[in-house]
């Protein structure tokens, strides 16, 4: 992974572990889950949002604000980076059509 990537997962388990009143990794830890799934749920929207314009610097920036809270909200619900890449690392090499038919069928899912 990129070192801009690990230093972002090393700043936001220190907010977590120590508190900043100034910080705003640390306001978005204390306020919980909920909050900061709202907040991922707003940067993904503007991902898209940007992913539908022809502006590569927008879409660079929410894609880095999307990947900020989606970190954040790992972070709160315990959830280390190394599990999401041990995921990402098993799935590597399969067909995602494949891997993903393989997976518990959800009757809640659209199809």
């Amino acid at each position: 992974m990129s070192d801009a990537l690990d230093r972002l997962i090393a700043t936001i388990k220190s907010r977590a572990a120590a508190p900043d009143p100034s910080s705003y990794t640390s306001a978005l830890l204390q306020a919980g889950p909920p909050r900061i799934a709202k907040k991922l749920g707003e940067e993904a929207v503007e991902t898209i949002i940007a992913a539908l314009g022809d502006d590569k610097a927008a879409l660079a920036g929410e894609t880095a604000d999307l990947i900020y809270h989606l970190l954040v909200l790992l972070e709160a619900r315990g959830v280390s980076f190394d599990e999401v890449r041990a995921i990402l690392d098993q799935r590597h090499g399969t067909s995602g059509l494949v891997e993903k038919a393989a997976r518990p069928h959800d009757p809640t899912s659209a199809p």
